[in-house]
């Protein structure tokens, strides 16, 4: 992989920094955050703790601060507030990395998403959760663990967080059905886990929004996931389960060679307008929670990349904005320097992903462009109901 030369990295920010300056000044109006909020909407980011100064996409980090307050209203821990960061065993919490997050963004004048009470989902578990004694009682005792989760995070930190992932990717993208876990096996049932966990979140926090949020995506080879996913909606819906919004996690991509992105977007709208048609029926809000552009498909050469990046990323999010139920947008990371595709989804042919609308030395790209375009024209935002 390539890496980052510290002399363009301090040049990259030295230049953010000042272009920030004066554009702050001049109250600009080129705004991602601007754009959405010309319809009504917001648009935020995910960002991250690390010490002060430290090469991360942090807030702690000058150069990734002034991205942020650039361009975002809103903000969502990328993974601070997960239980594997605040519960490092049954009877502990650690808050010490994501309160600095949390009195930053609201000091600083950012709303703030929570990400998430429940990540239904083994292989994300703490260890001591899969592998906990449930004891002679094992539904109560699943459900008072659940309960003290989700009642010391949302109490801790109040009105400060206005919306909840509640639960994380419940649904098995291979089968459509619901994941079981420790929790599940525990209370008889992943529905049964589920309720419990909005319930507890609408009494804990009656103010904030309560999202279900999962990676359902229109590329070819989501159907069984989408199916899943509407059922489980559906289910959500005949229970009475307080769930107000779809998180939509949009971490679109192209997989596979082409010179045509454009052409990819208009085959896959109409089986994705049926997907959110089905979902805006029921009456759920929509929130893009999690969204870049993954580029495997797409040419090493940066130009003809990015350009592939921008129509793909304008063609989905024109789609996705024209649904007045559509609240706000945040992208998974604003600079490819510190984007989870880089770790976890990384090109075989070993050059950067380029799917942020920030390249590695902090520098816009077409995305950007693209982003700001689509923000500009989507259609006003519905106000919002519980």
């Amino acid at each position: 992989m390539t890496m980052i030369d510290r002399r363009n990295m301090l040049a990259g920010s030295a230049a953010l920094l000042a272009a920030t300056t004066v554009r702050a000044a001049d109250a600009p109006t080129d705004t991602l955050k601007a754009a959405a909020a010309s319809k009504g909407r917001r648009f935020g980011s995910a960002f991250a703790w690390s010490p002060p100064g430290a090469d991360a996409g942090s807030f702690a980090n000058p150069a990734y601060a002034a991205l942020l307050k650039r361009d975002c209203d809103v903000l969502v821990p990328e993974n601070q507030m997960k239980w594997q960061a605040i519960r490092p065993a049954a009877d502990r919490f650690d808050f010490s990395r994501f309160d600095p997050m949390v009195e930053w963004a609201t000091t600083n004048g950012f709303a703030l998403r929570g990400h998430t009470l429940l990540w239904a989902y083994s292989k994300w578990f703490p260890a001591w959760l899969n592998n906990h004694d449930f004891g002679q009682r094992p539904a109560v005792e699943a459900a008072r663990i659940l309960d003290q989760h989700i009642d010391t995070v949302t109490k801790r930190y109040g009105g400060k967080i206005e919306s909840y992932d509640v639960v994380n990717e419940a649904v098995d993208p291979d089968t459509g059905g619901l994941r079981e876990t420790s929790l599940s096996r525990a209370m008889g049932g992943t529905a049964v886990v589920l309720d419990h966990a909005f319930r507890t979140a609408r009494a804990a926090a009656p103010h904030a929004e309560l999202v279900y949020n999962d990676y359902m995506s229109w590329e070819d080879g989501n159907a069984k996931h989408r199916a899943g996913v509407l059922a489980l909606l559906e289910e959500f819906r005949r229970r009475g389960t307080p769930v107000d919004a779809l998180g939509v996690q949009s971490h679109i991509g192209l997989f596979k060679p082409t010179t045509d992105a454009g052409a990819v977007a208009k085959r896959l709208e109409p089986e994705w307008r049926a997907f959110l048609d089905r979902v805006t029926g029921m009456g759920y809000r929509l929130v893009i929670t999690e969204f870049d552009v993954r580029d495997k498909g797409l040419p090493a050469t940066i130009a003809p990349r990015d350009k592939g990046v921008a129509d793909f990323a304008r063609a989905y999010l024109d789609i996705m904005l024209s649904y007045p139920q559509l609240g706000d947008v945040l992208a998974w990371g604003m600079s490819d320097r510190y984007s989870w595709l880089r770790g976890f989804e990384p090109r075989t042919d070993g050059v950067i992903a380029r799917g942020c609308p920030y390249d590695v030395d902090f520098r816009a790209k077409p995305l950007r462009g693209a982003m700001l375009a689509a923000l500009a024209g989507g259609v006003e935002r519905a106000a919002r109901e519980r």
